[in-house]
């Protein structure tokens, strides 16, 4: 389609996957291993939490909710790039490109939101522990829950409606490795200030997350410190360990790719760091969850034997 002088963009090409010839294969063997990781290992967390009755704690249901994200979250990218690497064709249509971009943005805003409640929760059991069972009800859990999901999936939606009404005209190729809204705007027939707004909405987000967060990890930690008992220290840090861990992990690659402004990276770390939270981070939160927590391998353990024994039992 054109309009004026110029032709009218109707699909984006992904121009960094190499083509099948130049070693396409050699990376989408691995993609499609870590893929199938990524879902299996998560699918295992949320269904073996649903059907032990030890783990249907606050603690638990939080990491169920955002296993069950990031499901979701790593579908929204990695098939789309598993058959870019092995086709001729690595394109992707402007509703596609959209579409990708608003489930993508509202599942990542919506972890954010869920790894923010789990702070919280975390912030409650050791720093008000009296009132906790009063506090944090299986009600107020589902509330939460609730609410980061409406939040992050109505966060994004101006945005897209926005995206969806500008004009896009000359080059069509994204220097990425997923519809993103920076590369994605730069192709726009508008002025660059644009990208500046978004990327503004996209730092108020991260950093009111990122401060909830650090506060309350701040305060617990220094409750923490004053505890009486050795064991209890301990006990109080590992609980917090691996929510820390993915914390860092997801919002620090997020800060640097969207907290940057002006500053300017090479297109390769560009997909470096998109790929730090698009593929690793969900890789290693099953790692995190199950294969570090002693109370998911044993959750796993007894549904394992379970299954054995009803086998067992059926032949």
């Amino acid at each position: 389609m054109t309009s004026g002088n110029h032709t009218m963009v109707t699909e984006f090409l992904f121009s960094m996957f190499p083509r099948l010839h130049e070693g396409g294969l050699l990376f989408f063997i691995p993609l499609l291993l870590v893929y199938g990781f990524i879902v299996s290992g998560n699918l295992m967390i949320f269904i073996v939490i649903q059907l032990d009755m030890a783990l249907h704690i606050p603690m638990y249901f939080f990491i169920s909710v955002l296993s069950f994200l990031e499901i979701w979250y790593t579908t929204t990218t990695i098939p789309k790039m598993l058959s870019s690497l092995v086709s001729e064709q690595k394109t992707i249509s402007l509703a596609g490109c959209l579409m990708q971009m608003y489930f993508f943005h509202s599942l990542g805003t919506t972890e954010g939101c869920v790894l923010t409640a789990m702070a919280i929760h975390r912030y409650i059991a050791i720093c008000n522990p009296l009132r906790y069972p009063t506090i944090m009800t299986p009600k107020l859990c589902i509330q939460l829950t609730a609410g980061t999901c409406l939040c992050g999936f109505l966060l994004v939606l101006p945005e897209i409606t926005w995206i969806a009404t500008l004009p896009f005209c000359g080059s069509n190729q994204i220097h990425q490795i997923f519809c993103d809204f920076t590369p994605v705007l730069s192709l726009a027939c508008t002025d660059t200030f644009l990208v500046v707004i978004v990327d503004a909405i996209h730092a108020v987000e991260i950093l009111a997350s990122f401060l909830v967060i650090a506060l309350s990890y701040i305060r617990i930690i220094v409750v923490i410190l004053v505890m009486p008992s050795a064991e209890g220290r301990r006990k109080a840090f590992s609980t917090c360990a691996a929510h820390l861990a993915v914390f860092l992990l997801f919002f620090g690659s997020v800060a640097v790719m969207y907290l940057r402004f002006s500053a300017t990276y090479s297109v390769f770390w560009d997909t470096v760091i998109a790929v730090t939270f698009v593929i690793l981070a969900p890789f290693l939160n099953p790692i995190i969850y199950s294969l570090r927590n002693k109370d998911m391998k044993d959750a796993i353990g007894r549904i394992f034997r379970y299954q054995k024994r009803v086998g067992g039992t059926g032949r």
